[in-house]
C-alpha cells in the first residue's frame, strides 16, 4: 500500500512533506486541502484538530504532525540521507533540528499568522503583533543566516535531510508575510532558498501547491485522492488509545 500525504494550500508547511516523499521516490498518493475555505467533515477521522499535514502509512495508520511525518520519511529514506537510524548521533542532530524548525522557528510565524487568519481589526493590536512576529522572525533569521554561511546543509552533510524540506517550507514566509526580502536582509538564507527552489522535487511540490497538478517529479506521486475514497481508521495516531 502506498502513503497517503494530506497537504494544505496555500503555503502550507505541509509542503515539506511532499518533497520529502519525491525525495524519498516511494509510492504515495494526495489529498488537498484548501485551508481557506470550509474544510472536509469527513478529515476529522484524520486529525480531530483540523490540521495539515497528515499521512495515511503504508499500514494504513493515520500520522499527524510535521516533525513525526519528516522523521517516519526520514528513517524510510535512511539509505539516502534523508535520514538516520533511530539510536545515532545523526538521529539526534536531526531531531533536534526539526525539533528547532518546528518550535521556535514555526512560532515566530504565529503573531503574523494570527494578523492574517484572524482578521484583526484594532490598530494597536495589529501594531503589536506586527511588531512582535517581526522581531521573532528576524532573530530566527539571524540564526539560519549565520547557520548557513559555512554549510550547505542544515546538518552540513552532503546531501539534504528532511529539515531541509521543512524549512524550505516555512522560510518563504518572511516574505510570504512582508517581513524582509531575503536577498538584502539574509544572503545566505537566500542562497540556500535558491538552490532548493532549484531541486526537481521542489519544482514539483510547489507546482502541485499552486495549480493541484504537475508534470515531471520522481515518477513516485500517482496523482491525487478524494477523502471518499480512503479507507479511514476511526482512531489513529496520537489520538488512538494505547495498546495494552
Amino acid at each position: 500500500m502506498e502513503t497517503v500525504i494530506f497537504y494544505g494550500v496555500p503555503s502550507g508547511c505541509s509542503l515539506a512533506s511532499v518533497i520529502a516523499s519525491e525525495w524519498l521516490g516511494q509510492p504515495y498518493r494526495l489529498v488537498r486541502i484548501e485551508m481557506m475555505e470550509e474544510w472536509p467533515a469527513r478529515f476529522a477521522q484524520v486529525n480531530p484538530r483540523m490540521k495539515t499535514p497528515a499521512m495515511l502509512t503504508a499500514h494504513g495508520h493515520t500520522l499527524t504532525e510535521s516533525l513525526a511525518i519528516l522523521q517516519h520519511i526520514g528513517q524510510r529514506g535512511a539509505a539516502q540521507g534523508l535520514g538516520f537510524a533511530p539510536g545515532t548521533h545523526d538521529a539526534d542532530r536531526l531531531a533536534a533540528m526539526l525539533s528547532y524548525l518546528v518550535t521556535d522557528l514555526f512560532a515566530a510565524f504565529a503573531p503574523l499568522w494570527a494578523l492574517y487568519d484572524a482578521g484583526v481589526d484594532d490598530p494597536v493590536v495589529k501594531q503589536v503583533l506586527r511588531k512582535h512576529g517581526e522581531d521573532h522572525v528576524r532573530k530566527e533569521y539571524a540564526y539560519l543566516d549565520a547557520l548557513l554561511a559555512d554549510r550547505e546543509w542544515l546538518l552540513d552533510g552532503g546531501k539534504p535531510t528532511v529539515a531541509d524540506a521543512y524549512l524550505f517550507a516555512i522560510g518563504r514566509w518572511a516574505e510570504y508575510h512582508k517581513v524582509c526580502v531575503l536577498e538584502g536582509s539574509y544572503p545566505n538564507v537566500a542562497r540556500y532558498m535558491r538552490k532548493l527552489a532549484d531541486d526537481p522535487a521542489v519544482r514539483f511540490a510547489l507546482e502541485l501547491e499552486k495549480s493541484g497538478n504537475a508534470a515531471g517529479g520522481s515518477g513516485s506521486c500517482l496523482g491525487h485522492v478524494s477523502l471518499a475514497q480512503l479507507d479511514i481508521p476511526q482512531a489513529a495516531g496520537m489520538h488512538a488509545p494505547l495498546a495494552a
